[in-house]
């Protein structure tokens, strides 16, 4: 099935897809690498909020290279996927505490996220790797940026209004399917018949 959601999206919205199903978003992408997830948890224990509300939007690993225009406004060069997994020891965390609508990267993410998802209601989406001006090109505005001064144009929060974003694949959705981590366990089994028929 195909989807074309807009932020924020509706928890019952969310629940009506399943791994496997196409998607595309319109609305408001957050970029957030490992530093910017660390800096905005280490602010909610400090009972701060950061600088974004995450709640059903769309957040997108990814360092983005930026450049600014004759006008002196941001826009985008390239924003191409980070691998997920590098978010994955505390994406769980980030997902119950700030509620995002999707998470958008490539490589997928393991069972602490799967869990995360089917509790808030979230979903994983697969950006194809290597598509970084595909990506660009579905960005129509960069609405603002935070935390550039400290943390670098890598790993800043950049707020991004974006139009049919995608297409992403979804592979983990919120009943607990891992499209992912259902492949895996697919490979290693026809791996294991392979070496026994040797």
């Amino acid at each position: 099935m195909e989807y074309h959601l807009t932020t924020p999206i509706p928890p019952e919205d969310l629940k009506k897809i399943s791994i496997g199903d196409i998607v595309y978003l319109t609305g408001t992408v957050v970029t957030a690498r490992d530093e910017a997830h660390l800096k905005a948890l280490e602010l909610h224990k400090k009972g701060e909020k950061p600088p974004v509300d995450f709640k059903g939007i769309g957040l997108f690993h990814c360092g983005p290279v930026m450049k600014k225009n004759e006008e002196g406004e941001w826009i985008v060069v390239a924003a191409g996927p980070t691998t997920s997994a590098r978010m994955e020891i505390f994406q769980d965390e980030f997902i119950r505490v700030f509620q995002p609508g999707i998470i958008i990267g490539k490589g997928g993410m393991g069972e602490r996220t799967t869990k995360a998802c089917q509790e808030e209601t979230c979903i994983y989406g697969y950006f194809t790797g290597g598509a970084a001006l595909l990506a660009a090109n579905r960005i129509k505005k960069v609405k603002d940026v935070f935390w550039f001064e400290e943390l670098g144009m890598p790993e800043s929060l950049w707020l991004f209004d974006v139009e049919n974003f995608g297409p992403l694949t979804i592979t983990i959705d919120t009943h607990g399917g891992n499209m992912t981590e259902k492949s895996k366990k697919k490979i290693e089994e026809n791996k294991n018949k392979i070496i026994q028929n040797l």
